[in-house]
């Protein structure tokens, strides 16, 4: 079975093992507070060009999202997301069992705008009733790339940034598969854009190299007070917090983390054009390491006893988007053979 149903399957880059495996038996201080955590800070505050940044590492999205927004909002507060947003539908009411409401607005294409914002917050703070009997909107929360594999332009951030500026909202990047939107063929965001705009985002281990870790970069000194406590108490400060340390310190010593990223995405991208000459249609125009393929749900059972994928969603009666996803290990041979198959799929 060829397993291409997300970015996650494999452990971790061999560079990352033999890193752990050298340092296995140092002794060094707890809870994030190691050297190898410290190092791995100044190469992520260099990457982002941001000295003043604040670097976190927790364990998982998850985990990272809830406390991010648990810390940053007051109990009557609620954070803006994408109706389709990982938070919404992907984390088990995970924010909401922390006390906040996600206030969802429509998308087809996973990403949000500045105007809908804009029309959200007026329709609550100018709302005749009073606003005080609603749930006061405080973030904006958002993932690049979406979960339909689509990313944010500068333009889009920098228009999210103002209205979250007018509305003193928090500006929220998810970014669990961030190295993917990054490496993309039309991306034009940075690491060090995301640090200017942006009051807090994440740079996403798991899904690109390591064997689990996401690195919270935070722009904003407000937010930052106490985050520690926050992240004590939502149970992600990992005792042995050199081991999160160690990881990033390997992704971002000699380009490793974006070289994964380049890789995953040259086989998407082979993919997404040997797909588009056999005049396969796509749920999503995504650049990134997720396709989504729409195909008769006949060849889609075929095709699941030789490969693993999801069942995105149906699209007609007889067809559904079945979505593909490379990443940092996938093997060439493994996207030719995928191709392959797809050369027998009966015209949509």
């Amino acid at each position: 079975m060829i397993r291409l149903e997300c970015d996650y399957l494999e452990g971790a880059h061999p560079a990352i093992m033999d890193a752990l495996v050298k340092t296995n038996m140092e002794q060094t201080c707890g809870y994030g507070l190691d050297p190898h955590c410290e190092h791995a800070r100044n190469l992520i505050q260099e990457a982002c060009c941001n000295p003043d940044a604040a670097v976190h590492f927790l364990v998982g999205g998850t985990q990272t999202n809830k406390t991010v927004i648990g810390a940053a909002l007051r109990p009557y507060q609620g954070v803006i997301a994408a109706e389709s947003g990982h938070i919404n539908v992907h984390e088990t009411g995970a924010i909401e069992a922390c006390g906040h409401k996600v206030l969802t607005l429509p998308s087809d294409d996973g990403k949000i705008t500045a105007g809908q914002v804009d029309r959200l917050c007026h329709a609550h703070f100018f709302a005749q009733e009073g606003p005080e009997h609603m749930v006061q909107p405080a973030m904006v929360y958002i993932s690049n790339p979406t979960e339909n594999g689509t990313v944010y332009s500068a333009k889009e951030l920098g228009e999210l940034r103002r209205v979250c500026d007018k509305y003193r909202l928090y500006l929220f990047l998810d970014g669990a598969r961030l190295s993917y939107g990054l490496a993309c063929p039309n991306n034009d965001l940075s690491l060090e854009f995301l640090s200017r705009t942006t009051d807090v985002f994440y740079i996403g281990g798991t899904k690109c190299g390591a064997l689990f870790g996401e690195a919270a970069v935070i722009s904003n000194p407000s937010l930052n007070k106490d985050f520690r406590y926050a992240i004590k108490q939502n149970g992600g400060m990992l005792a042995k917090g050199r081991l999160l340390g160690i990881q990033f310190e390997t992704l971002f010593t000699d380009n490793l983390y974006f070289s994964l990223a380049a890789h995953a995405i040259r086989l998407s991208e082979k993919l997404r054009l040997a797909a588009q000459k056999m005049n396969i249609p796509f749920r999503y125009d995504s650049p990134t390491n997720q396709q989504f393929l729409i195909l008769p749900d006949s060849f889609l059972e075929e095709l699941q006893k030789e490969f693993s994928f999801e069942i995105w969603e149906k699209t007609d009666g007889t067809h559904s988007a079945a979505r593909f996803c490379t990443s940092w290990a996938t093997k060439e041979e493994y996207i030719d053979l995928l191709i392959k198959k797809l050369e027998k799929a009966p015209s949509v």
